[in-house]
């Protein structure tokens, strides 16, 4: 087992993404009491000491890991200061940037609300891709490919059709199969938000993943902020229904390189922009291998002449639990340190 392949993308005791969500439940819904204090003020609230400050301040990324929800989660938060004004970083945040700072994303692209098959041609095998096309048609239960029953079950069909046809063909036929099961993944998601996502089929005896369940737990994490900021919580376990009118949402799909292999996934972004703060918050509700989820969330605070951004993610795999969990954790976190490191590093470099 590779770990590089078990994060991505992508509550806790960490001062970071207790300020990620409490600028999401303040901007993202009404704020329950007061209005969020400056930027010294909230770090002091969330025991971030001045010493840490300090190195924001200089340009030193600090990350480390945060409580995680169970023996699947891997989390991490980072935190970034760059000399730049708020509005100019979320801007670039906005225009669904969060996908090009990743050094490992092969292309992505927006999925309009009347989309139709056509949306998800951007992800595609190649008659050179012959492995992954025969993984396909030939897939069963298991960690290869995260994929239902039915959809297992949609590929035996074409699996006879294609028998003697050349790899150029049975590209383009698994291709266009995969594609509308990515429609049909991003259609019932959209209609049931976490009760429309279908879990992924694993061997008999072994219970399937799924990912609502865990995208629910990562959500549910922070009890105190579940008791004293109930919105952010309420948007993300209730949707579709009571989106605030103030957020936009975006959905979209990414082709992304994960353990060398190309892995399709959908994803569900919020965003929220004011003069004093800003907020994406993304989830990962269908990947096609390695991992189960995500929940990822970037926060913006203006703080002196520029912005502190928060950075903090949340990976639900299979491959970390089990036998030597502990270990499988600790490699797991540091991989996902060094991937959170790599794009704030990335978005610095775009927004100097």
């Amino acid at each position: 087992m590779r770990i590089d392949a078990i994060v991505d993308d992508r509550t806790q005791r960490s001062g970071f993404c207790r300020l990620v969500l409490l600028s999401v439940l303040c901007f993202a819904i009404p704020a329950p009491a007061s209005a969020l204090p400056d930027a010294r003020e909230v770090l002091a609230l969330l025991d971030i000491s001045p010493k840490q400050l300090a190195k924001l301040e200089r340009g030193e990324i600090i990350s480390q890991p945060a409580l995680e929800s169970g023996e699947k989660e891997l989390a991490m938060d980072a935190a970034l200061y760059l000399p730049v004004p708020l509005a100019k970083v979320f801007d670039y945040l906005r225009r669904a940037e969060v996908e090009a700072i990743d050094s490992d994303m092969l292309a992505h692209g927006e999925i309009p609300p009347d989309a139709g098959v056509e949306a998800f041609k951007g992800f595609a095998f190649a008659a050179s891709q012959a492995e992954e096309v025969e993984g396909l048609l030939n897939a069963e239960p298991g960690e290869r490919f995260n994929l239902s029953v039915e959809e297992i079950d949609s590929f035996k069909p074409l699996r006879e059709k294609l028998a003697d046809a050349d790899d150029t063909t049975q590209a383009e036929a698994v291709s266009k199969r995969y594609q509308e099961i990515l429609l049909h993944r991003w259609q019932a998601y959209r209609r049931g938000g976490l009760a429309g996502i279908a879990p992924y089929a694993h061997p008999a005896g072994v219970p399937p993943a799924d990912p609502a369940a865990e995208l629910r737990a990562s959500a549910d994490s922070d009890k105190a902020l579940g008791r004293y900021y109930s919105g952010l919580k309420k948007v993300w376990l209730d949707y579709p229904s009571g989106l605030p009118a103030s957020v936009i949402e975006q959905f979209f799909w990414l082709n992304r390189k994960v353990e060398d292999r190309p892995t399709a996934i959908l994803g569900h972004r919020l965003v929220q922009f004011q003069a004093d703060a800003a907020v994406i918050a993304i989830r990962h509700y269908y990947v096609g291998h390695s991992y189960n989820s995500i929940n990822l969330v970037i926060g913006c605070l203006p703080h002196r002449d520029g912005t502190i951004i928060y950075y903090a993610q949340r990976t639900s795999t299979d491959q970390v639990a089990g036998m030597a969990s502990g270990l499988k954790h600790s490699i797991g976190r540091e991989r996902m340190k060094d991937q959170m490191v790599s794009r704030l590093e990335n978005l610095r470099k775009v927004l100097k």
